[in-house]
């Protein structure tokens, strides 16, 4: 079987040419069994419970489990047909009863509980700590200290909300997948040349030349937004884009309130009151409070910013139409857009041909060779499970081979929307000594090229790259023991920090002068280009920061119930945005059943963690501008207290190391041009 032992490529890599849809499901099977098998033989050691036997024993088991899992999953976001989906309905089951299976086994509880009791922390490190912490919450967190028929309740809870969960998720991308807007010429009024041809070659696909198709997924449903003069269309877009999932074969309303009361009864098992309660154990911000607290004080800080912006947008939007207009939501980035191209003369169709995708990789993966001496070489010869996916190996500036670096683009219908990193393989040391490197994919969804252009990205696609890059160089950097210490397995809250911070350098000339130059002419981005982007990138921050404190509320609205909730999800939703709306709610218009982030990813009563890590991204990069933002000592720091730490101390920890102090919201304020 193929996935049984280590992958017999050069570094392990993914054989994708060898893969099949129909090896997957038996080897988990598989996988469950030998795991089940070692997790035996821990529980059922004669020998003292210790941390060596124990606890890192633990960590190591379920080898061949997680390599068929590191590439299932990766594929069920990325390239998953209908055949993947059923299969991962199949075997959904059997993983989380797998799962209860180790944390409700009672005699490896009592090991674990009898090492962490007695544990003498001077004769291990800090590293040693975090895994046994780690590994003790985990078991408690999932019901390892109950008993009886609550042991049973929560096996069948976990269960029904995996299941739950993954209903959600896919519901959601049928229902992207199934909408399609039809144009002719006559509709196109307002579009670039490049949404035109992505619109045109989208309907060539479907085999309808001549005419033009407009999709929910991102480039299409942004730049029809942002550019159509056509308001009625705008209107249509947005509500079908709004509406997902409320009602029909994909409607996800009866799982959000599934899944949000099977959530709360699991953390009322565990003696909490809320699932907030319960999952923010896990986190910087330890309690609902704290984060209220922060939510709170970023809308004091931004609500007046933000009202301030939209009197300002109706006057332009005024003045553009010759009469008084009531601004709405699908007006939103249409008027934007013209009013920060009044402003700033800056817009995504005069910066595009600087940042074409080629040259944005350059300038992307070149940021990490100046910051930590990373070299990114491409390997034409690794298997790819799609032939536009590129593969890079990784080395240090020894030339030591640190991972690989898959890249996948472009979307198709077998993907999901947005952007994420993800990994096929972890780093970790194994049981014989050897660094395990990690295998990091980056998925995005950006306007395929088309026959007369390269694929040209908008700036804030490079923003999404940066983002998801540094997600990725969080993996690739990490030098820890242990697997569930390494990379991004790290706090919620925390996990933000190195993507976000990344972000930071787009700003910055001395970057952008590295990689954007125009496709056509090879002109580099002029300087007063790249100020107006500098001015133009705090257009819209009160708007921006409230968008996504609404989502935060929401989050936590949904998770912060005491009791099952069964009445209205449009009440509960308007109530929880109501603090920081920008505009009045739109009948038939909810976040909720289309929130993946929150109802089948892993942002639950954590999607907060998006501006609390913004501002330690921001307090943490005014570092590199005080000292300078490639300064080599400075970027040696960073590397070392965070990059490459994974969670082996608190988060707190690192970044006080790194800054010398607790983090600060001046920082933010400022870049954002709320304070000067």
């Amino acid at each position: 079987m193929l996935f049984s032992t280590r992958f017999d490529t050069p570094h392990g890599l993914v054989p994708f040419d060898q893969i099949t849809i129909d090896m997957y499901e038996p080897a988990i099977d598989e996988g469950i069994t030998r795991a089940q098998a070692e997790i035996d033989a821990i529980a059922n050691n004669p020998e003292a419970p210790t941390f060596e036997n124990t606890v890192v024993a633990l960590d190591r088991s379920g080898e061949m489990l997680n390599r068929v899992l590191g590439v299932f999953f990766p594929m069920l976001s990325a390239d998953a047909d209908e055949q993947l989906m059923e299969i991962s309905e199949r075997v959904t089951p059997k993983l989380t009863e797998h799962s209860n299976a180790i944390t409700l086994n009672r005699a490896l509880w009592q090991r674990i509980k009898t090492v962490h009791d007695s544990f003498d922390r001077e004769a291990y490190d800090q590293e040693d700590w975090m895994l046994l912490d780690k590994t003790y919450r985990s078991f408690l967190h999932s019901g390892a200290s109950l008993e009886g028929e609550d042991r049973e309740r929560y096996r069948t809870l976990s269960k029904r909300l995996s299941e739950c969960t993954l209903k959600f998720g896919q519901n959601h991308l049928k229902a992207t997948n199934a909408f399609e807007l039809w144009l002719s010429t006559a509709d196109l009024e307002g579009l670039p040349e490049s949404a035109v041809e992505a619109a045109a070659h989208a309907a060539a696909e479907k085999g309808r030349s001549g005419e033009y198709l407009i999709t929910l997924h991102g480039p299409s449903y942004q730049a029809f937004m942002k550019y159509s003069s056509r308001r009625d269309l705008r209107e249509q877009l947005y509500m079908a884009y709004n509406t997902q999932c409320t009602d029909g074969e994909f409607s996800n309303m009866e799982l959000c309130r599934e899944i949000a009361n099977t959530r709360l009864e699991l953390a009322r098992l565990m003696g909490c009151e809320t699932f907030a309660d319960y999952r923010l154990q896990n986190s910087m911000a330890q309690t609902p409070q704290a984060v209220f607290d922060m939510l709170n004080q970023l809308r004091d800080a931004y609500q007046p910013a933000m009202k301030h912006e939209l009197e300002r947008l109706k006057e332009f939007a005024t003045q553009v139409e010759g009469h008084a207009i009531e601004l709405k939501p699908w007006d939103y980035s249409y008027y934007t857009n013209k009013e920060r191209d009044s402003l700033f003369q800056i817009n995504d169709e005069l910066t595009r041909p600087y940042f074409p995708l080629d040259q944005v990789i350059e300038g992307v993966l070149g940021l990490a060779t100046r910051l930590y001496g990373l070299q990114f070489n491409p390997n034409p010869d690794a298997p790819v499970f799609r032939p536009e996916v590129k593969v890079y190996d990784v080395t240090d500036a020894d030339g030591q081979w640190m991972g690989a670096l898959y890249t996948d683009f472009f979307p198709r219908a077998t993907k999901q929307s947005g952007a994420w990193m993800t990994a096929f393989r972890e780093q970790y040391i194994d049981k014989q000594g050897n660094d395990v490197r990690p295998l990091v994919t980056l998925t995005m969804n950006f306007t395929r090229p088309t026959d007369t252009k390269p694929s040209l990205l908008t700036f804030s696609e490079v923003r999404t790259f940066l983002h998801e890059f540094g997600h990725g160089l969080h993996c690739l950097l990490s030098r820890c023991r242990y697997e569930s210490t390494s990379g991004t397995n790290v706090y919620r809250d925390f996990v933000e920090l190195p993507s976000q911070f990344h972000e930071n350098f787009l700003t910055e000339r001395e970057f952008l002068d590295s990689f954007a130059r125009h496709y056509q002419t090879g002109e580099r981005i002029p300087q007063e280009l790249i100020d107006r982007l500098i001015a133009a990138s705090q257009y819209g921050a009160g708007y921006a920061c409230l968008r996504q404190l609404s989502f935060g509320l929401l989050d936590m609205a949904w998770h912060s119930i005491t009791v099952p909730y069964q009445d209205d999800i449009v009440t509960l939703e308007r109530e929880a945005m109501r603090p920081v709306q920008a505009f009045n709610p739109i009948e038939g218009c909810l976040m909720s059943p289309q929130f993946g982030h929150l109802f089948s990813g892993g942002y639950a009563a954590g999607y907060y963690g998006y501006k609390w890590a913004e501002i330690l991204d921001a307090d943490a990069f005014s570092k590199f501008q005080e000292d300078g933002i490639f300064n080599p000592e400075t970027a040696r720091q960073w590397h070392d207290c965070v990059m490459s730490r994974g969670s082996s101390d608190m988060p707190m920890t690192f970044y006080e190391r790194f800054r010398g102090r607790q983090p600060r919201i001046d920082a933010l304020l400022h870049r954002d041009g709320i304070e000067q």
